[in-house]
């Protein structure tokens, strides 16, 4: 005889023989010769590791201590155990001790990527730990393409999406992030000759948005590439037209030129230009010698200009001022004085004799004293 104690929150499944006889709960027991008792955990997985699931729900008693769950094709089952979200069950047939725990069953349709709203949204990133949902996340400033099996499906808005993922149906989901802020591009120009076979090198920026996320992708191989190369053309275009200080005279010109030009590739590339200009224009070195010593020649001519222009100022200003002194003794002799006073700061001591004018008496002293 053999003693068998089975616990709370375990039972046991009797076999005598190997055969199923029925279902045991909690106590002690004695098994005879050919009788056998399997104790299994009553927390979760209904199963007998000496018979199949079949001939335990055959008993009464064993089917009213199971929760039998059965998924059909096309179809995922989400397992919640006392309320919260336990395991997804793909197709097949599962039982769970129904004794302790209450098992409540959600079948959704997984035909396709999308999830029904049959699905509660608050167990979606708890499926998507490592389970069987897929979570994409697009940014403010982004749109996402969304692409089922590498078919496009629609455009998707910032946000955060859920999808079932490959193992559940089958079909790979993939979702590209498109930027959608202003970009800034910078196109170096080659080597390209002016109307007077000058060399320059142009170096230009170029400000656009995308305009169209999908098509951007689907009718144009490398927008960026492309947008480049409407640049130089439209640059060595232009160029080639003038000759060099026209070119200087009129940068705004270049940048107007080649602005249109892009514009009017707009609709082909599916962006929208919002500004371009040139940055630098770069010459050959004996080329921008030569510019700078036209500079230097330039800024002393009109240095000279305006210092003829001072001192012309000047004698004019000093002929005025004669004119009036010849024409007014009172203001002679106070620029008379206001020169007295001047020349005072610089002498130490003067002697005057008393009786006579004393103006007359200082400006005396004042020639002996310089003679």
């Amino acid at each position: 005889m053999k003693k068998v104690i089975i616990n709370e929150k375990q039972h046991g499944f009797l076999f005598r023989n190997g055969k199923y006889m029925g279902l045991l709960g909690p106590g002690k027991y004695l098994c005879a010769f050919g009788r056998e008792i399997e104790v299994t955990e009553n927390e979760f997985v209904f199963a007998s590791g000496k018979c199949p699931l079949e001939t335990l729900l055959a008993d009464r008693a064993a089917a009213n201590a199971a929760f039998v769950a059965d998924i059909p094709d096309g179809k995922l089952g989400l397992l919640f155990r006392d309320g919260r979200y336990s395991s997804a069950l793909m197709r097949g047939k599962y039982a769970f001790w129904n004794v302790v725990h209450r098992h409540e069953l959600i079948l959704t349709d997984i035909e396709t990527p999308e999830i029904a709203d049959d699905v509660p949204r608050r167990i979606y990133d708890i499926l998507s730990l490592g389970g069987p949902v897929e979570k994409f996340t697009v940014s403010a400033y982004e749109r996402g393409r969304l692409f089922f099996g590498g078919r496009f499906v629609r455009v998707l808005e910032p946000g955060t999406y859920y999808f079932w993922s490959k193992n559940v149906t089958g079909v790979e989901v993939t979702v590209e992030n498109v930027d959608m802020r202003l970009t800034t591009a910078s196109i170096v120009g080659q080597e390209i000759l002016t109307q007077d076979k000058i060399p320059v090198r142009i170096n230009f920026t170029c400000s656009y948005r995308i305009a169209d996320c999908v098509k951007i992708q689907t009718e144009v191989g490398d927008y960026q590439a492309e947008l480049h190369i409407a640049s130089q053309l439209a640059l060595r275009d232009y160029v080639g037209k003038y000759r060099l200080d026209e070119i200087l005279d009129d940068k705004e010109g270049i940048s107007k030129y080649v602005r249109d030009r892009l514009r009017e590739k707009e609709g082909e590339l599916y962006i929208k230009i919002e500004d371009a200009g040139v940055k630098d224009i770069i010459f050959p070195g004996e080329i921008r010698d030569i510019m700078n010593t036209v500079l230097v020649a330039e800024k002393r001519a009109q240095a000279n200009v305006i210092t003829r222009r001072e001192e012309v100022a000047s004698t004019r200003s000093l002929l005025n001022t004669a004119k009036l002194m010849d024409e007014n003794e009172t203001l002679y002799k106070l620029k008379e004085l206001e020169y007295i006073e001047r020349i005072c700061e610089n002498v130490g001591n003067i002697n005057l004799c008393g009786g006579g004018d004393v103006l007359t008496q200082l400006l005396a002293t004042l020639k002996g004293q310089s003679a």
